[in-house]
């Protein structure tokens, strides 16, 4: 399925020939993604769990977020939001406007199905793009500070690491 085409990108859901290629080409930025990432997103998607996007650029896979239709954790859970899922966009493909066009499609995809959508964010430096777009883009943060391994972390906290599991999160009402 096509959500979105102009001259130099197409936004489309994901294809099994994607589970190797994003793999491989984090892989040459020095990220390691495993396959079964995008399996697995792909697995949701079949289920009716989540809708997938990727963003071709020039007939190159570029970059992908996913829209899940249900919050399963964190402090949106229960509330009836869908929340993007694993945004990327591959380094060499950056500043073209392929995130914010996927931010786009995304947005508006989730605004099929409530009024506000959410996100959690990694707080290292390798997700600072991420978080300076989502700030650009509207999106708060909910107030319930920092998260770590889906548990909110108390204050003066010492056992958590930087890491990919350490997350804000942030909504923003679409209409």
């Amino acid at each position: 399925m096509i959500y979105y085409k102009d001259d130099d990108v197409v936004i489309r859901k994901m294809e099994e020939t994607d589970t190797q290629v994003f793999p491989d080409e984090f892989a040459a930025q020095g990220w390691d993604k495993e396959k079964e990432i995008y399996q697995r997103r792909m697995k949701d998607e079949a289920e009716g769990k989540c809708i997938t996007l990727v963003a071709e650029y020039q007939g190159h896979p570029a970059g992908y977020v996913n829209v899940y239709l249900d919050v399963t954790g964190g402090p949106f859970k229960g509330k009836g939001w869908p929340i993007l899922v694993d945004f990327g966009v591959l380094e060499k493909y950056q500043r073209k406007g392929i995130g914010s066009r996927l931010m786009d499609i995304a947005e508006e995809i989730a605004g099929q199905y409530a009024d506000t959508v959410c996100l959690g964010v990694g707080l290292h430096n390798g997700y600072g793009s991420a978080q300076r777009m989502y700030v650009k883009r509207g999106y708060i943060p909910d107030g319930s500070g920092v998260w770590y391994q889906d548990k909110p972390c108390e204050q003066y906290e010492t056992e958590i690491a930087n890491d990919d599991d350490l997350v804000l999160f942030l909504s923003k009402t679409l209409r």
